[in-house]
């Protein structure tokens, strides 16, 4: 037996970006409420097998179309990062996670939180002073770190940004790459400069880097400093040894921030090496003041087909235990 429902939306302009051209958007409500959506006018029907398919998926038709009028409009991918957070927690404020604003560009879109992981790995950052993110690529753990921590700079409550990265890539070795220790680097660091200009411009970058306000170094070159009023990340973490993670966080000081962000399944350390990511993980959790925030598939940021292909492995790497 099938149940529907239809409902009336009074805003036309809202209702053209939750339905998008010819309903296509309508398309991915039916996929992922496994529910027909039909429009007409300002009405949608929907059919369902179940009160509970009907109920969810008009639930949230209306809460998507209430970010549409709050937001001013949405992508397609808006649509269905949010349909995936309601499917996650159906009581989610989806204002509350799409509109906090971490880092407004002068150029470019405002950039905020794509799912219930994103927002509580903001709101972890916001509270504690040391973070660990810890999931697949393109879950957005960098990039959010590096807006946190430019906005953190360009509000004043700290004095600089100190990027680090491990120089440890599979199948590659430092010895064999033209030029000085600081160019052999440079290239494991790319990820790090990309974001950066991705929320200032080049100039202004820099101009920043020049007056060390903004360093961008490999891991190596954190022993023996103290690092005071600092906004710390440190990116691709699993491939720290145990001595260079406990190094690293030692380095912090008065008024300092750190965010750790790495994918423990993807460790490129050599031999049965022991990673620091995953020590920090089995040690640091029941202290206070550092905090440990966990992604999955689910929110890969990335082309959708990176989302199946890190399930796919996900899937592979169980099978194999």
């Amino acid at each position: 037996m099938d149940h529907r429902q239809t409902i009336t939306f009074e805003n036309e302009a809202a209702l053209r970006y939750l339905c998008g051209n010819h309903g296509k958007r309508l398309k991915h409500f039916e996929r992922l409420c496994a529910t027909s959506v039909h429009q007409k006018g300002n009405e949608l029907t929907v059919v369902a097998d179940s009160k509970e398919s009907l109920g969810f998926t008009v639930s949230a038709l209306h809460k998507i179309y209430d970010l549409t009028i709050k937001k001013g409009g949405l992508g397609t991918d808006d649509v269905v990062r949010g349909l995936k957070v309601l499917k996650k927690d159906p009581t989610a404020s989806l204002p509350d996670i799409f509109m906090d604003v971490v880092f407004q560009p002068k150029a470019g879109r405002a950039i905020a939180p794509k799912s219930l992981a994103q927002k509580e790995y903001v709101d972890t950052v916001r509270k504690k002073d040391v973070v660990f993110a810890i999931g697949p690529a393109g879950t957005g753990k960098t990039y959010l770190g590096m807006a946190l921590a430019v906005d953190a700079l360009i509000d004043k409550r700290v004095k600089r940004i100190v990027l680090a990265r491990p120089a440890v890539e599979a199948g590659e070795r430092l010895g064999f790459l033209p030029g000085d220790l600081v160019e052999k680097v440079n290239p494991y660091l790319r990820p790090l400069y990309d974001a950066l200009h991705d929320m200032l411009d080049y100039q202004r970058v820099k101009r920043l880097m020049e007056q060390d306000v903004i360093e961008v170094a490999p891991l190596a070159f954190m022993r023996g400093r103290t690092l005071n009023d600092s906004f710390v990340i440190l990116d691709e973490a699993q491939n720290t040894t145990s001595e260079q993670m406990k190094m690293l966080l030692t380095r912090l000081g008065f008024g300092s921030k750190a965010v750790i962000t790495g994918d423990v399944t993807q460790s490129d350390l050599p031999g049965r090496q022991t990673s620091g990511l995953s020590d920090a993980m089995r040690i640091l959790p029941k202290v206070k003041g550092i905090g440990f925030c966990y992604f999955d598939h689910q929110d890969v940021v990335r082309h959708p087909l990176v989302q199946d292909i890190v399930r796919a492995y996900e899937g592979a790497a169980k099978g194999a235990d």
